[in-house]
């Protein structure tokens, strides 16, 4: 399209006061030839935006360029539409005039910089053209336990039609299983009816769920909006369309064969907490080895959690369970003898109440302490030795009957990072696992999903199992876009938690389709509509993209050659960081638009003492703390320039290599932390980037320039305050090193 910028300067907040408000915009209007170039006491008020509105109409302005606050602020009222009006924000406020003294030469130099790379910026966008397909807005809900029915009737509930499957053949899950359940209402004093059947005969009878039941998905196509869900059933198979997808498979207790320190399958009396809910139905609690009644019996906490060995979390559900059990047969027989022993009690909020109601039972006894071991003496009863108790003494309980509270394992399917998708001759897989698997090691449960994804057909899990995502921002979704874990699958917890959680991950999944129809991306850019746009001519099918994507967006062909899939995509350009040979753009943001950005820096020669560094932030983390930092008033270096980037992971070399080349003397790259507990919105942005920037001595050696010229470093938004170091300490080391040769060049 023919482009007319307009540019409009807000002189309030202070601004105008500390900058040289008719040097500013001769930049635009005499360096840059723009046009339309105005100022306003206050943008975001009604004047200022019909100010913009204005010329929109009347002088044909259709991109727009507004250099005032930071573009997290006033979003509301500087909202245009992308496909018609692109815009850029240029940060005065927040970067420039309230972190640096006002009338300043080194102050207005800042604000004049920012403002060059504003214009060059909008220069290079192009309106957006979101991508637009038939979105089917069915809701599928894997798992028919407390979860999934939750999901099923909230969604529906919320006017989405929903495929439920489940592959046992009657609806309920393990809740299904308990004879009852500990207190979830008020008083949380009594051991209380699961209300099970009510919900699944609820389901049954609401028309705007399907329901398979026996039944297995035998491959997901597509992407979200356009997931084609192939279901086997009775022989026979139906292809479903569906928009988005709630993951709610459930748990598996933990097996308690590999317990045998604790006497499980060493002693038949050695029992588990699932086998004491069949126990409690049958209304005896016998033991196994000669049907008599228990009467003394003791509860192993944690057995095989918060183990090293085996499970290394705690599964949240057991403390309770026992408790519960351990009324369980209190009331049965008030003979009977319970004895709990625990590393730690956890009965967390209103459970506390049901926890000393427990306590109360003169008939159970409460210790902590390490189990060592279980044994049996001749009379079949066992003997259990316990260490590290209370009292600091070693202890011996004998009792006729043990329970093990065994934690919980995802039953979702997960993929190990790096598995290939080539099917496993029979019986290799489970052979392989049997040999090599060590106590810790990620065991790929039987398949959930059947994704037709190059990256695998499960969800790529933590390193417990657990679906991977980014859990401390948007805890449900997975590395799959549209897919969304919930409940047990998700991380343990009871049934409670179960519901709350269905009723989340169920709101993400209306969200994916409602946003999908819309052509705009899904957390955290929920209002993007860009998507990479890939020049094929050139690409050489190094399969960096496809392997890279956290988020599987890409496929292949035959050939090698990637697939996009568009309503996969999170928008955060790693894909493009990753290209050797920077073919994926998007029409908003580009490797020729950033390295536009550096090269419009003004470079003072080496005389005028002025060093120039680039720093390059992340947009989730790095650049709000800027922002932070501005509002706080606190004052840093102004020789620092600073370009918020998607992600980190989106660094292309070239850009250093443009840096440094144009006289740049230093570059900071600054990324969300990462690790099993993310900061990283885009999961593996940051530790890619820092794995790709491990190669830029190459690019240093090359140019014959010091390493210490280029800083990679990690910071989550809560440390807002190091900036102003990490900048200044930074600004020492450059003049150190002393000024880049390659200025005047």
């Amino acid at each position: 399209m023919d482009k007319k910028i307009g540019v409009y300067i807000c002189s309030g907040c202070g601004i105008g006061e500390a900058l040289d408000i008719d040097a500013l915009a001769e930049v635009a209007t005499s360096e840059y030839s723009i046009p339309i170039c105005k100022n306003h006491p206050a943008l975001c008020g009604k004047e200022g935006s019909a100010l913009i509105e204005g010329d929109m109409k009347k002088e044909g302005v259709n991109t727009v360029v507004i250099a005032g606050c930071s573009p997290r602020e006033k979003t509301e009222v500087f909202s245009y539409d992308p496909t018609a009006i692109p815009m850029e924000r240029v940060n005065l406020r927040e970067h420039v005039i309230w972190c640096h003294p006002p009338n300043d030469e080194d102050t207005q130099m800042l604000a004049e910089d920012y403002m060059r790379m504003g214009l060059v910026k909008a220069g290079k966008m192009e309106p957006l053209e979101p991508f637009s397909e038939e979105i089917d807005r069915t809701v599928l809900v894997v798992g028919g336990g407390i979860t999934g029915i939750t999901s099923a009737l909230d969604a529906a509930k919320a006017g989405s039609d929903v495929v439920l499957v489940e592959k046992e053949q009657e609806l309920g899950g393990w809740m299904a299983k308990l004879w009852k359940e500990y207190p979830k209402t008020p008083p949380y004093t009594d051991i209380q009816e699961t209300g099970i059947d009510s919900m699944v005969k609820e389901v049954k009878s609401n028309t705007k769920i399907k329901v398979y039941t026996g039944a297995k998905i035998e491959k997901t196509e597509g992407a979200p909006g356009m997931f084609d869900v192939t279901i086997s059933q009775n022989g026979s198979s139906d292809t479903v369309r569906v928009g988005a997808i709630v993951e709610a498979a459930g748990w598996q207790p933990y097996d308690a064969t590999k317990l045998e320190h604790l006497g499980f399958g060493i002693s038949p009396n050695v029992v588990t907490n699932v086998m004491v809910e069949e126990m409690a139905s049958n209304g005896k609690f016998a033991r196994p080895s000669d049907g008599k009644e228990a009467k003394s019996v003791v509860f192993i906490q944690c057995a095989g959690s918060r183990d090293k060995d085996h499970l290394p979390y705690c599964s949240s559900y057991c403390c309770l369970t026992s408790l519960k059990q351990a009324k369980y047969i209190r009331d049965h027989d008030s003979d009977a003898k319970v004895y709990i022993i625990y590393k730690d009690m956890r009965t967390l909020g209103q459970n506390e109440i049901f926890y000393k109601k427990v306590q109360e039972d003169d008939g159970i006894f409460l210790t902590k302490g390490e189990v060592v071991s279980v044994s049996e003496d001749p009379g079949n009863n066992l003997v259990i030795d316990v260490d590290n108790t209370l009292l600091g003494e070693k202890i011996q309980v004998n009792a006729e009957m043990v329970v093990l509270a065994t934690g919980m394992v995802p039953s979702v399917g997960i993929e190990v990072e790096g598995a290939t998708v080539e099917e496993p001759e029979e019986g290799a897989e489970e052979k392989k696992e049997e040999e090599e698997a060590g106590p810790t090691d990620i065991i790929i449960p039987s398949d959930t999903l059947n994704l037709t994804y190059r990256q695998g057909p499960e969800l790529p899990a933590l390193k417990y199992g657990f679906p991977d995502s980014h859990y401390i921002c948007f805890p449900y979704e997975t590395r799959r876009t549209g897919i969304y874990a919930a409940g047990c699958g998700r991380q343990p917890m009871d049934s409670a938690a179960c519901i709350d959680d269905a009723a989340g991950a169920t709101l993400k999944a209306i969200q994916c389709v409602e946003l999908t129809s819309q052509g705009k991306a899904l957390h955290p850019r929920s209002w993007d509509m860009s998507y990479p746009d890939l020049y094929m001519s050139r690409c050489t099918q190094c399969k960096r993209c496809t392997e890279e994507c956290p988020f599987g967006m890409y496929n292949e062909d035959e050939k090698g050659n990637p697939l996009p899939n568009p309503t996969r995509c999170r928008r955060c350009g790693i894909c493009m960081g990753s290209c050797p040979e920077r073919i994926i753009s998007f029409k908003d943001y580009s490797v020729d638009i950033i390295g536009s950005m550096v090269k419009a820096i003004e470079v003072p020669d080496e005389d005028e003492e002025k060093p120039r560094v680039v720093a390059f932030l992340c947009e989730n983390d790095a650049y709000p703390s800027m922002d932070i930092v501005g509002r706080k008033r606190i004052s840093y270096n102004p020789y620092i320039r600073v370009i918020p980037l998607r992600c980190l992971g989106n660094v292309n070399l070239v850009w250093v290599a443009d840096a440094l080349s144009k006289g740049i003397d230093g570059i900071l790259l600054i990324g969300c932390k990462y690790g099993d507990d993310y900061q990283c919105h885009y999961i593996k942005g940051s530790e890619l980037a820092n794995y790709r920037l491990e190669k830029v001595k190459e690019t240093l050696d090359r140019l014959v320039l010091e390493s210490e010229r280029v800083r990679v470093l990690e910071l989550s938004i809560d440390e807002y305050d190091k900036l102003p170091g990490i900048f200044d300490d930074f600004m020492e080391t450059i003049e150190e090193v002393g000024p880049n040769p390659y200025k005047g060049f």
